[in-house]
């Protein structure tokens, strides 16, 4: 669904919810507590990921919790699989992941997977792993696969799914995980500066379009923000080219991290005063609360709507111009 398509979901989920607790008494948000997650739909999430297994052969897979809402945090979280006649714990980690036996009696039972956390203060993901990579690199074929179980776990929850089906949206559709645009949204471990894509000696850096939840190219206002579970994660946020299959699934997805980007820029140690006077006014500039300010710069258009070349510069929480990135043009 498009991202500017999200106020009007807002509007119509608060006509909806009117209208049901006129009739019923029931409001739309309590047809699900949006935190919990079906146990079922989890299963059936493992259950895909032992089918598309090759996609991460050395992988197991674990599910992560996150917050949602800045300030939130997860220290303390408990969490249960809860059914209409039974509750068992579920052990969480240290890095806020957990795996789920599977259990017949809570699939009759349709159980819930429940944290002790308030509606909307956290979100889900997939979680796949290929150990032995180094720090801050992924690989590509965990992160499809990601995608996929993380859709069909049903994993990702924006607004209520009655407004997505009227808006036309994907839903849980693994499917969407099989174009070369698509928008799921994996987070990364701290504020990111880049993404690049590494195989066999080919190298692209993502379009700071796929950043920040679509901050950049205007896709997401910030009014949308709360109907995004992204809120919080905004700058740690990046999308993958995932159905392009000129990119196999060993190849690498290297993370430069804002607070250790890489690189010498030219502009080292300058103020964005001095930035401004030297090439002008940023195309957009984005504020991310961690203190980090990114301007982006865009030249030129390419053919087909694809952006032009890029300049996109990282200042410190001083101020101080600590990183860029020149993206040229693609044909």
């Amino acid at each position: 669904m498009p991202r500017n398509s999200l106020v009007l979901a807002a509007a119509l989920a608060a006509s909806l919810a009117a209208g049901v607790a006129a009739a019923d008494a029931i409001s739309v948000s309590g047809l699900r507590h949006t935190v919990d997650k079906s146990y079922r739909r989890m299963m059936e999430g493992a259950a895909l990921f032992e089918r598309l297994h090759a996609l991460a052969p050395e992988a197991s897979l674990r599910y992560r919790l996150l917050p949602r809402k800045a300030g939130t945090s997860l220290r303390g979280i408990e969490l249960a699989v809860i059914g209409d006649s039974f509750e068992f714990p579920v052990a969480i980690a240290s890095d806020d992941t957990f795996a789920l036996e599977r259990n017949d009696q809570a699939m009759r039972e349709d159980a819930s997977v429940r944290p002790n956390r308030r509606v909307d203060s956290m979100t889900w993901r997939a979680d796949v792993r290929t150990p032995g990579l180094p720090a801050g690199v992924r690989r590509l074929g965990d992160l499809r696969l990601e995608c996929k179980v993380g859709m069909r776990a049903g994993l990702v929850s924006h607004y209520p799914s009655v407004i997505g089906w009227l808006l036309g949206s994907s839903g849980d559709d693994p499917a969407v995980c099989d174009s070369p645009e698509s928008p799921y949204l994996f987070f990364a471990d701290r504020p990111i500066f880049g993404v690049v894509l590494e195989s066999a000696g080919r190298r692209q850096a993502l379009s700071v379009r796929r950043l920040y939840a679509g901050i950049a190219a205007g896709e997401t206002p910030k009014e949308d923000l709360p109907y995004c579970d992204c809120e919080a994660l905004l700058d740690r946020a990046y999308e993958l080219p995932l159905g392009d299959a000129s990119w196999p699934d060993d190849a690498r997805v290297e993370l430069q991290y804002m607070d250790s980007p890489g690189g010498e820029p030219a502009m080292k140690g300058w103020s964005k005063r001095a930035v401004h006077e030297a090439i002008g006014t940023a195309g957009r500039v984005m504020r991310f609360e961690s203190g980090y300010e990114v301007w982006v710069y865009t030249f030129g258009d390419t053919k087909g709507g694809r952006p032009g070349t890029e300049l996109v510069l990282l200042f410190d929480r001083s101020g101080t111009l600590s990183a860029d990135r020149l993206r040229p043009a693609r044909a």
